[in-house]
């Protein structure tokens, strides 16, 4: 499963994407279904006229950090911060 959100980039003066989520089951990796994945959403992203993907993964997480890096992401300079609210 693949979760993509969009919004406007002030900085890119256009519309950007977010992967919020990339799922493969445990017992289904492997397969090239992550790679199938990830080219679909890539495409699907350019076809909407994205003018950026951005994602995140956890820092220690390098198994997910060199399957992105396959596909031409790379590390940004910004610094992720986050604010817990309520209920999360």
């Amino acid at each position: 499963m693949v979760n993509l959100l969009y919004t406007v980039s002030t900085a890119l003066g256009g519309r950007v994407a977010i992967l919020e989520d990339m799922i493969v089951d445990r017992d289904a990796r492997g397969r090239g279904l992550g790679s199938r994945l990830m080219t679909e959403a890539i495409s699907t992203c350019e076809t909407d006229g994205c003018l950026r993907i951005t994602l995140l993964t956890d820092g220690d997480n390098t198994a997910a950090q060199q399957f992105y890096r396959r596909f031409g992401f790379e590390r940004s300079p910004m610094v992720p911060l986050r604010r817990p609210l309520a209920g999360a």
